[in-house]
């Protein structure tokens, strides 16, 4: 059996995303052209995303729309919050299905050039690629690596003003009876993280912090737990458009890593 495109969305996963389009019904009077199929405009934006070929390239032959098209697609469905309602379903049917674990998270970010948008309030000098301008990727995991939530910043953010930030913005798991789960028990992080005020704002959310200590010997061992972080980043920049950002507007740049998240969650669940 060959394998599936990365960018080719199946049945099963077309029906858990349809129903969280915007609606546009067509009016009856001066209908104007008719909409480009969704799914097929959807199919689009994957492959840019996967692929990393710029808009005016996408290969109409291949059934796509064009890529004026699937880039006004992608920043409408990221305005209207599509790929947060995703992420939503995606994590419900992951903990139906015992495959998210809430007893720790880790936290991780993640650098890339920017090549444009260097005005943008999401682009700053990186201290870590010698000041050139560029983005961060911040990522939120269960104790699996499964993304819980990822965030866009600049360059030039501490890794350590995402860590509440991201833990406030996970959304609340449903799947099983009771009580959504958000919270976990405990969160890894490394050096970066090192503040003790932050500790005390863990704490009082229930969160015991496990974070490593700047001026300590390397070793401590949280490396073999928090290594999933880097796992679930490494998963997140698997496509191509997000390894460097070509992107001029924050939202188009960041409902691309939406999305990826979203696809990364879908490849967990085997129905899909």
């Amino acid at each position: 059996m060959a394998r599936a495109k990365p960018w080719e969305v199946s049945d099963e996963l077309w029906a858990v995303i349809e129903p969280l389009l915007p609606e546009h019904p067509r009016r009856s009077r001066y209908p104007g052209r008719k909409r480009i199929d969704d799914r097929r405009t959807l199919q689009g934006i994957l492959f840019v995303l996967y692929t990393g070929i710029q808009w005016e390239f996408l290969p109409r032959e291949l059934g796509f729309g064009s890529g004026p098209t699937c880039w006004r697609r992608l920043a409408e469905w990221q305005a209207a919050g599509v790929w947060d309602n995703l992420q939503r379903v995606l994590l419900a049917r992951l903990r139906a299905a015992d495959r998210l674990d809430f007893s720790r998270a880790t936290i991780d970010a993640s650098h890339v050039q920017a090549k444009r948008g260097r005005s943008r309030p999401k682009v700053g000098p990186s201290p870590v690629d010698r000041g050139r301008p560029g983005s961060e990727h911040h990522v939120l995991t269960d104790a699996n690596g499964t993304p819980l939530r990822v965030s866009l910043t600049g360059g030039n953010r501490n890794d350590v003003t995402q860590l509440l930030p991201l833990l406030d913005a996970a959304p609340a798991v449903r799947g099983k009876r009771g009580r959504p789960r958000r919270k976990p028990r405990r969160l890894y992080a490394d050096r970066a993280y090192d503040h003790d005020i932050y500790r005390d704002r863990l704490r009082e959310r229930g969160i015991t912090p496990v974070i490593a200590r700047r001026g300590t010997e390397h070793g401590s061992g949280l490396g073999r737990t928090r290594w999933v972080a880097e796992a679930a980043i490494s998963w997140l920049h698997g496509p191509r458009r997000l390894r460097i950002r070509w992107e001029t507007r924050d939202d188009i740049h960041n409902g691309f890593l939406q999305l990826a998240h979203a696809m990364t969650l879908a490849r967990k669940i085997p129905a899909f």
